[in-house]
């Protein structure tokens, strides 16, 4: 037996027995030479098509063999170390770029590219460097200017100089939550500061060198004319809101009309009305509602116009069509009631005391806490406890009339005795102090000290349009009038036994089903 010893890399040897018989032996070796050759080829196309740094060339032409009396056939391969091959940047390089030419050698096998042609680059300006864009910081709650140029990371000595101008920029002491601010940054420095002050003013501190100056701009809003009408089916809030009426709108329509119709006692289903009010757009976006131009009422059958008219010393207030102001000398009502718990009577039952005594006012049920306002212009003449009425407000109104406010729950901030209040503005609030068995309003109203009913008594009118001025008023109100009237589809809806047109075209829209049943 023949051993052949073999030696591995980590260099243990290994013995291993080898056939004795010849033929095996032979077929092993070829196997070798085979696996061998097939190992070189594999070789040779790994470093043409993967190696960059190698080239293969093609074998020479040997010279005439002499004295050979067997032809052999000879495969040389050689190879050549060369630097890599970096393509242009904006060319892909090709497969056959991978085989460098090398200096002209006989017999190579390279690509040579074709010269390329000479490409002119044109010679532009420097480019002007981008205008820094404005950031918007909304203030939250609890900001100031100091804490949100520190946010912004703005220098201390800035906000210093921008309070320090005076008193265009004496505004910024005092944000408000939601108010936006906007920054113009430049070079980790304040360039530009822009504040909405209102909708049509715009204060805007800029920056020269290391000063900075403010102004204000102003900007007028875009107005337009707009129309609304609505049918009452369960309440002039729903009516309104179906109609496109915001809620400002609605209230305005409310105390244009509160001196003639109770809204909560005198509507009626199938009450409706008509509205030219003002819109006010920015940048072809609404901002807000404008006033009420016109507007006509129709409360039981009964209709009640109102014009909005500018005085010529600039006064504006509303105006009936003939000139009469729609301002009365007194509110119908002094307070937001749910319902009237008890009325004017000089034969009630007194809940508590359960005894029959003349009740010479009106209770209005509300909730504890809901503000109670003056009826009309006047003078404190009482302010106090008062037995059974609780804390109270007397007002004198003149030498003819006077009111009195009952079981409040506390007074107004300032309300003290003799001093001269408005129409309109809040005295206290309602309670139920002093023999009340519910949070509510006692409401007492008096001609020449005589109580009379306050839902019933005919309130006096303030003053109308001067007899001077009444050329004046019918050029400028005809034009609402005649728009008016164009929407309402009549001059005087009151004088048409039969229902009008408008309103049977209100009525098929707001109620469809019960048009089609018919």
């Amino acid at each position: 037996m023949t051993y052949e010893v073999y030696i591995k890399k980590d260099y243990k040897p290994r013995i291993r027995s080898l056939a004795r018989n010849p033929a095996a032996r032979s077929r092993s070796r070829k196997r070798g030479l085979q696996l061998l050759l097939l190992a070189g080829i594999s070789l040779i196309i790994f470093l043409q098509f993967s190696a960059p740094g190698y080239t293969f060339l093609q074998p020479e032409e040997p010279a005439p063999a002499t004295g050979i009396t067997k032809a052999t056939d000879t495969v040389t391969a050689s190879f050549k170390q060369v630097p890599p091959y970096s393509p242009p940047i904006d060319q892909e390089p090709e497969i056959s770029t991978l085989f460098h030419p090398q200096h002209d050698e006989p017999g190579s096998v390279a690509f040579v590219p074709e010269p390329e042609e000479a490409i002119e680059i044109e010679q532009t300006a420097t480019p002007t460097p981008p205008v820094p864009e404005w950031q918007t910081i909304k203030v939250k709650r609890g900001d100031n200017l100091s804490l949100i140029f520190d946010r912004m990371r703005l220098s201390p000595q800035e906000l210093y100089r921008i309070v320090s101008i005076g008193e265009e920029t004496k505004i910024l002491k005092h944000l408000k939550p939601d108010q936006e601010l906007r920054f113009q940054i430049k070079d980790n420095r304040l360039a530009k500061l822009e504040y909405d002050v209102d909708l049509t003013n715009v204060l805007r501190v800029t920056r020269k060198g290391d000063k900075f100056s403010a102004e204000t701009l102003s900007s007028e809003l875009e107005t337009r004319v707009a129309e609304a009408s609505g049918i009452i089916n369960h309440s002039l809030f729903l009516a309104a809101q179906r109609a496109g009426l915001s809620d400002n709108l609605t209230m305005q329509l409310v105390s244009l009309y509160g001196w003639d119709i109770d809204f909560v006692l005198d509507i009626r289903k199938n009450d409706y009305f008509h509205v030219i009010y003002e819109e006010h757009f920015k940048n072809g976006v609404k901002v807000r509602d404008g006033p009420i131009l016109a507007a006509e009422f129709v409360n039981r059958n009964k209709p009640i116009r109102a014009v909005r008219y500018r005085h010529e010393d600039g006064h504006i207030d509303y105006y009936s069509e003939d000139g009469y102001s729609m301002r009365k000398a007194f509110l119908r009502t002094p307070v937001d009631f749910r319902r009237i718990s008890s009325g004017f009577s000089l034969g009630r039952r007194h809940p508590i005391l359960n005894t029959i005594r003349a009740h010479r006012g009106v209770d209005y049920a509300a909730r504890t806490g809901t503000p109670v306002k003056a009826t009309g212009d006047g003078v404190i003449d009482f302010v106090g406890r008062k037995g059974g009425y609780g804390r109270v407000i007397a007002l004198r109104h003149g030498g003819k009339y006077s009111t009195l406010y009952a079981h409040l729950s506390r007074y107004a901030r300032g309300i003290s005795s003799g001093k001269r209040v408005k129409q309109g503005q809040i005295i206290g609030y309602v309670g139920m102090s002093g023999l009340a068995t519910g949070p509510h309003l006692h409401y007492e109203f008096r001609i020449n000290g005589v109580h009379r009913n306050p839902l019933t008594v005919e309130l006096p009118k303030a003053l109308s349009v001067p007899d001077e001025e009444l050329p004046h008023f019918k050029v400028q109100t005809r034009p609402l009038l005649a728009q008016l009237d164009a929407l309402t589809g009549s001059t005087r809806l009151a004088e048409k036994a039969s229902q009008p047109s408008s309103l049977v075209a209100l009525k098929e829209v707001d109620e469809p089903a019960a048009s089609s049943k018919n």
